[in-house]
Protein backbone atom coordinates (compact mmCIF):
# COMPACT_ATOMS: atom_id res chain seq x y z
CA UNK A 1 0.00 0.00 0.00
CA UNK A 2 1.14 3.51 -0.75
CA UNK A 3 1.64 5.65 2.34
CA UNK A 4 -1.12 8.25 2.50
CA UNK A 5 -0.30 11.63 4.03
CA UNK A 6 -3.34 13.82 4.63
CA UNK A 7 -3.85 17.31 5.97
CA UNK A 8 -7.37 18.39 6.94
CA UNK A 9 -7.56 22.15 7.41
CA UNK A 10 -10.27 24.62 8.25
CA UNK A 11 -11.67 26.55 11.15
CA UNK A 12 -12.27 25.58 14.76
CA UNK A 13 -15.80 24.27 15.18
CA UNK A 14 -16.00 22.64 11.73
CA UNK A 15 -15.22 19.18 13.08
CA UNK A 16 -11.90 18.81 11.25
CA UNK A 17 -10.23 16.99 14.11
CA UNK A 18 -13.19 14.70 14.76
CA UNK A 19 -13.20 13.65 11.10
CA UNK A 20 -9.44 13.00 11.19
CA UNK A 21 -9.72 10.91 14.36
CA UNK A 22 -12.56 8.85 12.85
CA UNK A 23 -10.51 8.21 9.70
CA UNK A 24 -7.42 7.16 11.66
CA UNK A 25 -9.45 4.89 13.95
CA UNK A 26 -11.23 3.28 11.01
CA UNK A 27 -7.87 2.52 9.38
CA UNK A 28 -6.34 1.04 12.54
CA UNK A 29 -9.28 -0.75 14.12
CA UNK A 30 -11.13 -2.06 11.06
CA UNK A 31 -8.63 -2.12 8.16
CA UNK A 32 -5.60 -3.55 10.00
CA UNK A 33 -3.46 -0.58 8.93
CA UNK A 34 -1.12 1.69 10.86
CA UNK A 35 -2.16 5.31 11.35
CA UNK A 36 -1.16 8.39 13.30
CA UNK A 37 -3.21 11.54 13.79
CA UNK A 38 -1.99 14.88 15.13
CA UNK A 39 -3.67 18.26 15.41
CA UNK A 40 -3.03 21.94 15.94
CA UNK A 41 -5.34 24.83 16.73
CA UNK A 42 -5.31 28.57 16.35
CA UNK A 43 -5.54 30.82 19.39
CA UNK A 44 -9.35 30.67 19.44
CA UNK A 45 -11.27 27.48 20.17
CA UNK A 46 -13.95 28.34 17.60
CA UNK A 47 -13.16 30.24 14.45
CA UNK A 48 -9.38 29.93 14.71
CA UNK A 49 -7.29 27.96 12.23
CA UNK A 50 -7.35 24.20 12.69
CA UNK A 51 -5.16 21.55 11.10
CA UNK A 52 -5.08 17.81 11.55
CA UNK A 53 -2.51 15.49 9.99
CA UNK A 54 -3.23 11.83 9.33
CA UNK A 55 -0.76 9.28 8.01
CA UNK A 56 -2.06 5.85 6.99
CA UNK A 57 0.27 3.03 6.01
CA UNK A 58 0.79 -0.69 6.16
CA UNK A 59 4.33 -0.23 7.54
CA UNK A 60 5.85 1.59 10.51
CA UNK A 61 5.40 5.36 10.71
CA UNK A 62 8.40 7.10 12.28
CA UNK A 63 7.36 10.77 12.15
CA UNK A 64 3.77 11.86 12.92
CA UNK A 65 3.66 15.22 11.09
CA UNK A 66 2.88 15.71 7.40
CA UNK A 67 5.16 18.06 5.47
CA UNK A 68 3.94 17.39 1.93
CA UNK A 69 0.47 15.81 1.91
CA UNK A 70 -0.67 13.76 -1.04
CA UNK A 71 -4.23 14.63 0.05
CA UNK A 72 -5.08 18.13 1.27
CA UNK A 73 -8.57 19.16 2.39
CA UNK A 74 -9.26 22.90 2.81
CA UNK A 75 -12.61 23.98 4.24
CA UNK A 76 -11.88 27.70 4.62
CA UNK A 77 -10.20 30.37 2.51
CA UNK A 78 -7.61 30.97 5.21
CA UNK A 79 -6.70 27.27 5.24
CA UNK A 80 -6.49 27.17 1.46
CA UNK A 81 -4.29 30.26 1.28
CA UNK A 82 -1.97 28.89 3.96
CA UNK A 83 -1.70 25.23 2.97
CA UNK A 84 -2.19 24.88 -0.79
CA UNK A 85 1.55 25.40 -1.47
CA UNK A 86 2.49 22.31 0.57
CA UNK A 87 0.60 19.70 -1.45
CA UNK A 88 2.77 17.01 -3.01
CA UNK A 89 2.96 17.27 -6.81
CA UNK A 90 0.30 15.01 -8.30
CA UNK A 91 -1.67 14.95 -5.05
CA UNK A 92 -5.36 15.57 -4.46
CA UNK A 93 -6.70 18.94 -3.28
CA UNK A 94 -10.29 18.98 -1.99
CA UNK A 95 -11.99 22.31 -1.31
CA UNK A 96 -15.46 23.41 -0.23
CA UNK A 97 -17.15 25.64 -2.83
CA UNK A 98 -19.03 27.82 -0.33
CA UNK A 99 -16.03 28.84 1.73
CA UNK A 100 -13.07 28.52 -0.65
CA UNK A 101 -12.40 30.31 -3.91
CA UNK A 102 -9.42 28.67 -5.56
CA UNK A 103 -7.18 31.25 -7.15
CA UNK A 104 -3.92 29.46 -7.62
CA UNK A 105 -3.48 26.38 -9.71
CA UNK A 106 -1.36 23.80 -8.00
CA UNK A 107 0.29 20.72 -9.44
CA UNK A 108 -2.46 18.49 -8.09
CA UNK A 109 -5.87 17.13 -8.96
CA UNK A 110 -8.37 19.68 -7.70
CA UNK A 111 -11.90 18.82 -6.61
CA UNK A 112 -14.15 21.70 -5.61
CA UNK A 113 -17.16 20.15 -3.88
CA UNK A 114 -20.44 21.69 -2.65
CA UNK A 115 -20.38 19.75 0.62
CA UNK A 116 -21.93 22.42 2.86
CA UNK A 117 -24.69 23.18 0.36
CA UNK A 118 -25.47 19.48 -0.04
CA UNK A 119 -25.68 18.96 3.73
CA UNK A 120 -27.99 21.95 4.14
CA UNK A 121 -30.26 20.92 1.24
CA UNK A 122 -30.51 17.23 2.13
CA UNK A 123 -30.17 17.23 5.93
CA UNK A 124 -30.61 20.82 7.08
CA UNK A 125 -28.06 20.58 9.91
CA UNK A 126 -24.56 22.05 9.41
CA UNK A 127 -23.19 20.04 12.34
CA UNK A 128 -22.61 17.01 10.04
CA UNK A 129 -20.62 18.98 7.44
CA UNK A 130 -17.38 17.33 8.61
CA UNK A 131 -18.76 13.82 8.15
CA UNK A 132 -19.99 14.70 4.66
CA UNK A 133 -16.42 15.89 3.93
CA UNK A 134 -15.05 12.61 5.24
CA UNK A 135 -17.50 10.71 3.03
CA UNK A 136 -16.45 12.77 0.00
CA UNK A 137 -12.82 11.90 0.73
CA UNK A 138 -13.69 8.20 0.91
CA UNK A 139 -15.75 8.42 -2.28
CA UNK A 140 -12.86 10.09 -4.11
CA UNK A 141 -10.08 7.86 -2.83
CA UNK A 142 -11.36 4.54 -1.41
CA UNK A 143 -8.75 5.11 1.30
CA UNK A 144 -10.70 2.88 3.69
CA UNK A 145 -14.01 1.08 3.33
CA UNK A 146 -17.18 3.01 4.13
CA UNK A 147 -18.25 0.23 6.52
CA UNK A 148 -15.05 0.86 8.52
CA UNK A 149 -15.91 4.56 8.82
CA UNK A 150 -19.45 3.63 9.92
CA UNK A 151 -18.05 1.35 12.63
CA UNK A 152 -15.76 4.14 13.84
CA UNK A 153 -18.69 6.58 13.85
CA UNK A 154 -20.50 4.31 16.28
CA UNK A 155 -17.67 4.65 18.79
CA UNK A 156 -17.27 8.44 18.40
CA UNK A 157 -20.75 9.85 17.81
CA UNK A 158 -23.50 9.87 20.46
CA UNK A 159 -26.26 7.42 19.51
CA UNK A 160 -28.83 10.24 19.19
CA UNK A 161 -26.77 11.71 16.33
CA UNK A 162 -25.59 8.52 14.66
CA UNK A 163 -28.33 8.32 12.01
CA UNK A 164 -27.82 11.90 10.80
CA UNK A 165 -24.05 11.37 10.65
CA UNK A 166 -24.44 8.15 8.67
CA UNK A 167 -26.70 10.01 6.24
CA UNK A 168 -24.08 12.76 5.87
CA UNK A 169 -21.38 10.13 5.29
CA UNK A 170 -23.46 8.49 2.56
CA UNK A 171 -24.13 11.87 0.91
CA UNK A 172 -20.41 12.61 0.91
CA UNK A 173 -19.47 9.22 -0.51
CA UNK A 174 -21.99 9.64 -3.32
CA UNK A 175 -20.62 13.13 -4.05
CA UNK A 176 -17.02 11.90 -3.98
CA UNK A 177 -17.76 9.10 -6.43
CA UNK A 178 -19.52 11.59 -8.73
CA UNK A 179 -16.46 13.88 -8.79
CA UNK A 180 -13.82 11.12 -8.77
CA UNK A 181 -13.38 10.93 -12.52
CA UNK A 182 -13.42 14.66 -13.27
Amino acid sequence: MERHRLVFSGSGGQGIITAAVILAEAAVLYENLIAVQTQSYGAEARGGATRSDVIISDSAIYFPKVNQPNILVCLTQEAYNKFNPIIRPGGLLITETRYVKTHMKVDAQQRELPMYQTVMEKIGEPIVFNICMLGALIGLTDLVKSKSIKKALKTRIPSDFLEINEKALDLGIKMGKKYAGK
